[in-house]
């Protein structure tokens, strides 16, 4: 697994998101995109991430970041996320990981003496131009937004 790294070039790619419409990376040229790979909706930690970027969202905007969020669930698990965690931001479906594994965030996985293939949680913050500004890999779920603030907010 090579993670893509600051200065890099962002892959472009298009995703189905919670409405099962596709979404191109490419409708953000322009704008901030923190992109943040998830293993999986509705597991303690990936509603932890996903609750503090909803109510971070404002002020994440107001610092022109539009939030994605990608996982390997299907579009109808993901509207359903989206539905009962009430969150304000897009979730794209990698269900072939093709995304996940561009980026560098597929691979293998430790858990309960399990080996076996997932996503990593890691998240890349894209520039206004498609390069990878920041990559944010060490944090605990529940303080990835205000890992997230306090890095835009230095700059």
């Amino acid at each position: 697994m090579k993670t893509l790294q600051v200065g890099e070039t962002a892959p472009q790619f298009t995703l189905n998101n919670q409405a099962d419409m596709p979404v191109s990376l490419v409708e953000f040229k322009g704008k901030k995109v923190l992109i943040y790979f998830y293993p999986k909706a509705f597991t303690p930690g990936c509603t932890t991430q996903a609750c503090g970027l909803r109510d971070a969202k404002n002020e994440l905007e107001k610092l022109g970041v539009v939030i994605l969020g990608i996982s390997p669930d299907s579009p109808k698990k993901l509207a359903q996320f989206v539905e009962k965690k009430a969150l304000n931001f897009t979730l794209l479906s990698d269900e072939t990981h093709q995304v996940a594994e561009q980026f560098g965030v597929w691979g293998e996985k430790k858990f309960m003496g399990r080996t076996y293939d997932g996503i990593h949680r890691i998240s890349f913050l894209i520039d206004e131009q498609g390069k990878i500004q920041q990559v944010f890999d060490k944090f605990k779920t529940g303080e990835h937004h205000q890992v997230v603030l306090d890095y835009l907010q230095s700059l």
